[in-house]
């Protein structure tokens, strides 16, 4: 916050309103008081030019070719880090070390199975059923089988569902192929990696050995990483919005994979306030 203001002169009278600096990206006037003072509304379709909260979790300029993820530049993740690294970035704040790491994957691990009952849901579709239409319905439906952690107000539920939904949805999405293709659904394989999990339940049969390859494994892996987070784009916005409700995460994460659906989503947005920049040496 600094010390700056921006008069706005409303038929004769002026109004001050507090200028906010981004520590990285554009300043920001604090409008929340505009509408008692004026009686009007600020007209802004697409949030082109507001920002309407403050987030230390990512910065984004498509123009500039800048995206930091806790302010570490995303050049730097992807040369130097994987994709669970980079979740528990997201989650906690900073990189983890080797330790933090080591439990970390292991809780995802232990989370990466499905309820056996939402087999079932797949046979509803159709076998050419849109991929994303079938994840809508499977995280969604993820509410109904964890109970556990759909309170959104107690801060251990809130992590245990971020752990399940990091966990699961490269099962859901693997399963979403299998069933497209008519090929049986393979379980995950804790012994492998992330992403080396994903590939196998995605391309591999029980008929035989699945071998990863390990120039593969790691490109997915960056891929991960540069889709872990992209600012508060439509489909972060949407899950934002259905969250403000109390809504449950599962639910709000398939409202968010809904307008991913959406043919404009990823229309360029306004930077948001981020954290300084840092290294990931």
């Amino acid at each position: 916050m600094s010390d700056k203001t921006v008069t706005f002169n409303n038929e004769g009278k002026d109004i001050q309103y507090p200028r906010i600096n981004g520590s990285v990206g554009p300043d920001v006037v604090d409008i929340r008081k505009f509408y008692g003072d004026t009686g009007m509304f600020t007209y802004d379709p697409g949030f082109t030019s507001t920002a309407s909260c403050q987030s230390a979790i990512t910065f984004i300029d498509g123009d500039e070719g800048v995206l930091l993820h806790r302010g570490y530049p995303i050049d730097q993740l992807a040369e130097q880090s994987t994709f669970l690294e980079v979740a528990y970035l997201l989650l906690h704040g900073d990189l983890p070390k080797q330790k933090e790491l080591d439990e970390f994957a292991y809780t995802i691990s232990r989370h990466t199975m499905l309820h056996e009952q939402l087999a079932t849901f797949y046979r509803g579709f159709r076998r050419d059923a849109h991929p994303m239409a079938i994840m809508c319905g499977v995280v969604g439906a993820l509410s109904s089988f964890y109970h556990d952690s759909t309170d959104i107000t107690d801060p251990q539920q809130r992590l245990i569902a971020s752990h399940r939904l990091i966990a699961k949805m490269p099962t859901i999405a693997a399963m979403a192929y299998k069933y497209s293709i008519g090929q049986p659904f393979l379980y995950p394989d804790n012994s492998l990696s992330y992403t080396g999990n994903f590939l196998r339940m995605t391309f591999g049969v029980p008929a035989e050995p699945y071998e990863v390859n390990p120039i593969i494994e790691r490109a997915m892996d960056r891929i991960f990483i540069l889709h872990a987070d992209h600012e508060q784009n439509a489909s972060t916005s949407t899950v934002r919005l259905a969250g403000s409700s109390g809504a449950n995460p599962f639910a709000c994460i398939a409202a968010g994979i809904a307008c991913l659906w959406g043919p404009a989503h990823g229309e360029r947005m306004k930077p948001r306030s981020t954290c300084c920049a840092k290294s990931a040496t």
